[in-house]
């Protein structure tokens, strides 16, 4: 049976939602949609650049990230509100729980983004998927008041590549047989998780469309872009044996991550904010007397193209300095040079304490590292987290979490 994955997009999802919001909670009359608007940052902060606009301020020429100054330039009469973060999860929690109604194997990517797996679910779904995914574009507008997009593959990276064909509120198939008509002419920077960094050195290669990456040589990309180039080649050949993964309910994760105020192009320095997160992380799970199995890291790099890296771990685990060395291998696998303006650490597979079984001598060395972590915590929590700080950190005060 082939697999049938579907990917959702929310369109604009922070100006759609806040549309919604002024229009059904605060009884406001004017759809922001409809207007030149965007959401937008303090100005008077590092913040202050264009998260999300609407249609008609995008053919005034506004663009996401660019500054608040720079838009208003474009597009004089541009209406920007301030995002509501609290408010946009309401609205990401209630597409969840319409998904649910379709298929209980859904791997939420972000908060406007999910993969569903719709494998197995009728002869309806594996006939006519797109048809499908039709009926769920059109509920979600009709119950929720929002457009989405819809990839509509045999895998994940298919499926997202075939949502960010055109938009707004359309449905796009992908499968295999499809990837050299629709994907191969495309820009190679259109592949997921080419970068501008990536970009410039496939460009260097020769390399200008999706179609050239494919049927370049493995081996020389690899040579030159590492494991990252092995990814690409894979993406580009529409191979991704990746599953959609769906957490149990109790199943609670703990993660953190950090928006950095200037862009990070050096590693040594990523990793001081990788390490700031363990220390976050480990607490937590610390605190709570349970054990990670997974360990993931994220990265937003300065165009805002967000991705994540993560591993199963040989024995689950609450010591900083053990989630800290899986962070950096992830880290050196996945990034690929492109200036970061967040980072994050997460962990999920969670168990409790007692279910770690190692040999004697690793106990003995996982009982001590934890105890003197134990000690450390509860200092912090009596006498304040700046009471006990790794040396590392009086080099770089702006390693500060944002939870």
């Amino acid at each position: 049976m082939e697999r049938v994955v579907f990917h959702i997009d929310v369109n604009n999802a922070y100006l759609s939602w806040e549309a919604l919001y002024r229009l059904n909670e605060l009884g406001e009359t004017l759809d922001l949609r409809t207007i030149p608007s965007a959401i937008g940052g303090d100005k008077e902060s590092r913040h202050g650049i264009i998260l999300a606009k609407s249609m008609p301020a995008r053919r005034a020429g506004v663009k996401t990230a660019e500054t608040l100054g720079d838009a208003r330039k474009k597009c004089p009469n541009l209406v920007i509100v301030p995002p509501h973060m609290a408010i946009y999860k309401e609205y990401s929690k209630k597409l969840m729980a319409l998904l649910q109604e379709y298929s209980p194997v859904i791997e939420q990517y972000s908060i406007d983004e999910a993969f569903v797996d719709m494998t197995g679910l009728g002869k309806k779904i594996q006939n006519q998927p797109v048809a499908v995914a039709e009926e769920i574009r059109r509920h979600i507008y009709e119950k929720l008041g929002f457009t989405v997009n819809i990839g509509v593959s045999s895998n994940k990276i298919l499926a997202k590549m075939a949502s960010g064909f055109e938009k707004p509120n359309k449905v796009h198939s992908l499968f295999p047989d499809e990837i050299q008509k629709k994907m191969w002419p495309l820009p190679v920077g259109n592949l997921f998780f080419v970068g501008r960094s990536t970009k410039n050195r496939l460009f260097n290669l020769g390399i200008r469309t999706i179609g050239e990456l494919a049927l370049f040589d493995r081996n020389i990309l690899r040579s030159h872009l590492g494991r990252h180039g092995a990814l690409i080649h894979d993406y580009a050949n529409g191979i991704d044996p990746s599953p959609v993964t769906a957490e149990a309910p109790d199943n609670k994760g703990y993660g953190n991550s950090t928006t950095i105020s200037h862009d990070v192009t050096d590693s040594a320095e990523a990793k001081k904010y990788l390490l700031s997160l363990c220390e976050s992380v480990g607490s937590r799970l610390r605190k709570d007397r349970v054990l990670a199995s997974v360990v993931a890291v994220t990265i937003k790099n300065f165009e805002f193209s967000r991705g994540s890296h993560q591993c199963t771990l040989d024995s689950p685990t609450n010591v900083t300095s053990e989630l800290y060395a899986h962070a950096c291998k992830l880290f050196d696998e996945y990034w690929d040079g492109s200036p970061i303006r967040l980072i994050g650490v997460s962990t999920s597979k969670i168990t409790r304490e007692s279910m770690r079984q190692l040999n004697l001598l690793e106990q003995d060395k996982y009982i001590r590292q934890g105890k003197l972590e134990h000690a450390i915590d509860s200092i912090r929590k009596k006498f304040g987290e700046n009471a006990i700080m790794r040396a590392s950190f009086l080099e770089n005060d702006d390693a500060k979490k944002d939870g």
